[in-house]
């Protein structure tokens, strides 16, 4: 038993610790959501009644209990994001003049990772790894818009563990701890050198950064409902994290030293609540439906503190809107050993007009996905997807003066940037199940003793 369970951290570990890289946001705003090859190639529909397999725990901890004996997922994601960002009419002449941000997306590797282990006819442990937020995006060093971004990071790790129970033959629930790591980099030009007294010309102003970290935990829990009429029905919720941020403002000159140094930020990260439905139509064929709700709006005016003095130097007004996600998608069973798939899903992002950014040029979008599983033995199953995502229309940005959404920081000044962004982006997932032993024989449960 020791073995097992050493067995089943370690599985989870190393699930994480080759993270090379986050992409840009694929859940809306900066949220992941590649935690299952399975699942992305039905667009995610069903990740909460177990389409995505072992790996639907990010989802819904209670799938646990759908996976007999010792079972490893461990799933790999090579993000290429394309996107750019044109100045407008509006921007000030002196940016203006410095063109568009080129190509600000990154090619980036998002793995993940799942176990589950039976203990016996009734209870399951598992642990799911991943990144369930990431942001990489950078424009060229010098543009239009440099005073609100030159380069963006945020890199997010979560361990959680879940006990699963199977309640009777129809129902299981589960819940667990999520502990969570949350890290960012921001850097922008210091827009305040471009008027008096400094009057440093805009191609060559110097960067301002703000970087800083934190741990946190929450919780997971859910429940998954089999009729015996081949319905599935699954809810999960992941709750929000808060993260106390401690870091620090890096400022290019003595002059500006006071509004820089030890900072810290309080951030919650939102809560999300999926729904999952899975249909067996006949033997081979199966229909999955996905709902997606988080909470984003949660995150507001990120306020930025001075820790020597108390003094709010800056702030991150993200003020996002809450997120949803509608999908639908059909798996069907080839052969034996092969089954193919594919999703479609549509994305409300928390990201509009109102709250864009250059950081974030988010908006609405189609996700269209395709896969396949193919059962190399008994043990080994291999998986792969692949998705394209594509925003639904243009993201008009608009920052600076006259505009109530202001994202700066150390600016000092309000400089006007408006702009256009499109963007779209490929993901390419790879991934396996591996059965480590043979399955656990069930075992009676004990009858229930009452005394009246």
């Amino acid at each position: 038993m020791i073995r097992h369970l050493r067995g089943l951290a370690l599985a989870g570990l190393s699930a994480s610790a080759v993270l090379a890289g986050l992409g840009e946001v694929q859940a809306g705003a900066f949220g992941l959501r590649e935690a299952s090859a399975q699942a992305q190639g039905l667009a995610f529909a069903g990740a909460a009644s177990g389409s995505g397999g072992v790996s639907s725990m990010f989802w819904n901890p209670a799938t646990v209990t759908m996976a007999p004996g010792f079972v490893k997922e461990q799933n790999i994601s090579f993000i290429n994001l394309s996107a750019r960002i044109r100045p407008e009419v509006g921007t000030s002449p002196n940016f203006a003049a410095l063109g568009d941000s080129g190509d600000i997306g990154q090619g980036a590797v998002v793995p993940a990772g799942a176990t589950s282990y039976q203990l016996n006819d009734r209870l399951w442990i598992g642990l799911q790894t991943g990144a369930p937020f990431g942001l990489v995006t950078k424009p060229r060093q010098v543009w239009a818009g440099e005073a609100y971004g030159r380069s963006n990071r945020i890199f997010s790790l979560a361990f959680n563990a879940v006990i699963g129970y199977k309640v009777n033959e129809w129902l299981s629930i589960a819940a667990g701890p999520n502990i969570q790591y949350f890290r960012l980099t921001l850097r922008q030009a210091t827009g305040v050198l471009s008027g008096p007294p400094f009057n440093v010309p805009a191609a060559a102003l110097p960067s301002t950064s703000l970087k800083g970290d934190s741990w946190g935990i929450g919780f997971t829990a859910g429940a998954l409902i089999t009729a015996p009429t081949g319905t599935t029905l699954g809810v999960g919720y992941r709750s929000s994290i808060h993260h106390d941020i401690e870091g620090a403002i890096g400022v290019p000159l003595v002059a500006l030293a006071a509004r820089g140094g030890q900072v810290q930020a309080n951030f919650n990260t939102p809560e999300k609540v999926t729904v999952g439905l899975t249909q067996v139509v006949n033997p081979v064929t199966r229909v999955n439906f996905g709902f997606e709700w988080d909470n984003w709006s949660r995150v507001g005016d990120v306020g930025i503190v001075q820790r020597s003095t108390g003094a709010v130097v800056s702030s991150l007004p993200l003020n996002y809107k809450d997120g949803y996600t509608f999908s639908g998608g059909v798996e069907y069973d080839w052969s034996e050993r092969l089954t193919v798939r594919g999703g479609l899903a549509y994305e409300i992002s928390p990201i509009d007009f109102e709250n864009r950014s250059v950081r974030l040029p988010d908006g609405d979008r189609f996700n269209v996905s395709v896969g396949a599983s193919y059962q190399w033995s008994e043990k080994l199953t291999l998986q792969l997807a692949y998705t394209h995502l594509f925003l639904v229309g243009n993201s008009k940005i608009l920052s600076g003066a006259g505009r109530d959404y202001n994202e700066r920081l150390l600016t000092g000044q309000s400089i006007a940037f408006a702009g256009d962004s499109r963007g779209s982006a490929d993901i390419v997932s790879v991934g396996f199940r591996y059965v480590m032993g043979e399955p656990a024989k069930p075992i009676a449960a004990a009858p229930l003793i009452r005394k009246y």
